[in-house]
């Protein structure tokens, strides 16, 4: 699988288009301008020609309006899943190392942690079956400007459109979604997350599904971390990245042998379903309670939607570092 050159890559979508009769003049333009110096986009858009070709012939016979709709309706779905199957694509510096950002026309389907490489024929995106990926550094631009802000802790979310084919199983969707509603700024443990998805003993599941999230940062798998508080793994590889990421947060970490841990002695805790938070000295709460969140400041808690315990009364007594 070769890089498409950029300029190729910019005018894929109109060539698509173009086939499916969808493109305005100006695009058309553009495509035809294209075509008349570029011979492997030449061929790329035969193929959908061709089927529009077969469509335009079958409503010239005199066949059953039924069949020819049908036939058609089938001729298009073909045209669509070769749409479909475009992933654009760009490698991005960051002062995690080079990250991939690719996007389908769905939304963001795949970040991806590259380190020191650059190429995608050292990405997961270079070895899935049935993609199309196609370089495009312009397309992409605003995704990696966002992205650079929450790195630099300057941006709080990323509400970014995005398309899950690369999500396992439906057990992994559950676990990636009951993940992105981990707050910013706080933390929950494995076991925590397997109780919130519904499957308490299924620690190890869970553990595995966000191993392999293809969105890392996107969806937060780094906020979630071992029951005695280590970070434990990471699906963008060393613990080094999620403990970055969680300081960016403001979640303090101290580092132990081979690892890192919370420093949850100095965070805020919220048991299941509590509407309150509490200090991790509070009688009322397990200082790491299963299902709950551990945050890293009040401010943090309170725009979660918490109100400060009227036992152990943390808007009075805060916690200091």
């Amino acid at each position: 699988m070769t890089d498409r050159p950029s300029v190729c890559a910019e005018i894929e979508m109109d060539l698509v288009a173009s086939a499916l009769g969808e493109a305005g003049p100006a695009a058309a333009g553009r495509v035809g301008a294209h075509l008349d110096r570029c011979a492997s986009c030449r061929d790329e858009v035969r193929r959908y020609q061709a089927i529009d070709a077969e469509v335009a012939t079958l409503r010239g016979r005199p066949l059953a309006e039924a069949r020819v709709d049908r036939v058609e309706a089938e001729l298009r779905a073909r045209l669509r899943d070769l749409r479909g199957r475009l992933v654009l694509y760009h490698v991005f510096p960051s002062p995690f190392g080079h990250i991939l950002i690719a996007r389908s026309e769905q939304g963001i389907a795949l970040v991806e942690y590259l380190g020191r490489g650059t190429r995608l024929a050292g990405s997961r995106l270079a070895r899935l079956p049935g993609v199309e990926p196609v370089a495009d550094g312009r397309d992409l631009e605003a995704f990696h400007r966002e992205l650079a802000e929450y790195l630099e802790g300057r941006r709080r979310e990323l509400r970014w459109p995005i398309d899950l084919r690369l999500v396992r199983s439906d057990f992994h969707r559950d676990v990636l979604a009951t993940t992105s509603s981990v707050p910013y700024g706080a933390v929950i443990s494995y076991a925590g997350l397997a109780r919130e998805v519904g499957r308490p003993s299924a620690v190890r599941a869970v553990a595995q599904a966000l191993r392999w999230n293809p969105l890392p940062i996107v969806i937060p798998c780094h906020r979630v971390i071992g029951s005695s508080g280590a970070l434990t793994g990471y699906a963008g590889g060393a613990t080094t990245r999620k403990q970055k990421l969680l300081s960016v947060e403001g979640i303090p970490t101290v580092r132990m042998r081979g690892d890192f841990r919370i420093a949850r002695e100095t965070m805020y805790v919220r048991a299941p379903g509590d509407p309150e938070y509490c200090l991790p000295t509070c009688a009322s709460v397990d200082p790491f309670p299963v299902g709950g969140l551990l945050f890293a400041s009040r401010d943090r808690a309170e725009a979660a939607g918490l109100a400060p315990c009227t036992a152990c009364r943390p808007d009075l007594h805060p916690l200091s570092r």
